[in-house]
């Protein structure tokens, strides 16, 4: 696959929206992870237009809600609007109760009817795989003090991800979700954790 200027220009409105964001109690540009997302789209046989979508997977939730989306949607079409749409937890500002926010998102990657299609599954798998690949490097260097970083802190964190193993697990299968499940698995053994409550 040979990508197009809609990538280039995805990646350009990428760097525009979080110019100013860092990754949660850090100094590392934002954009570091956008780029860590569409790495791995590709690498796990995405589309462009999923990569291009990993690239911009956060700009409604952090950067400016539906007007954002309606952006995304006029300059690179429904494919991959819908598909940020449906990796937000929410286009509120101010967002709703974190907790509230994630069984809602888990209950919509779980649905069994198919209506959450695999580019969907990928760019989310993508997000969480690089999400807990930070997680457990930082954990290692800072102990439970990095837990305060999370609104969900250490219980509601572990939770979420044991959650996300086991959607995954069951409706994408794959490398990927192979490294979610390594990754959060260390992740729970570090934290002390043996498992975790099921919402859903």
């Amino acid at each position: 696959m040979t990508l197009t200027t809609n990538f280039r220009d995805a990646l350009d409105l990428a760097f525009d929206l979080h110019l100013q964001q860092v990754r949660k109690g850090t100094s590392v540009p934002y954009v570091s992870h956008l780029l860590s997302v569409a790495a791995l789209v590709l690498e796990h046989g995405g589309s462009e237009e999923e990569a291009i979508a990993a690239l911009l997977h956060d700009a409604v939730e952090d950067q400016g809600g539906p007007a954002t989306l309606e952006r995304i949607r006029q300059r690179f079409g429904d494919q991959v609007a819908n598909i940020v749409q449906a990796c937000s937890d929410t286009d509120q500002c101010p967002k709703p109760p974190w907790r509230d926010r994630k069984v809602k998102y888990l209950a919509h990657l779980k649905a069994s009817d198919g209506s959450v299609p695999d580019g969907v599954l990928r760019v989310s798998l993508a997000d969480k795989v690089h999400n807990a690949r930070d997680i457990l490097c930082a954990y290692r260097q800072h102990g439970d003090a990095f837990w305060d970083r999370f609104t969900g802190k250490k219980d509601g964190t572990l939770w979420y991800y044991s959650q996300l193993v086991a959607i995954f697990q069951a409706r994408f299968p794959g490398p990927l979700t192979d490294e979610l499940s390594r990754t959060v698995s260390e992740l729970m053994t570090l934290a002390g954790e043996t498992g975790t409550e099921s919402v859903l």
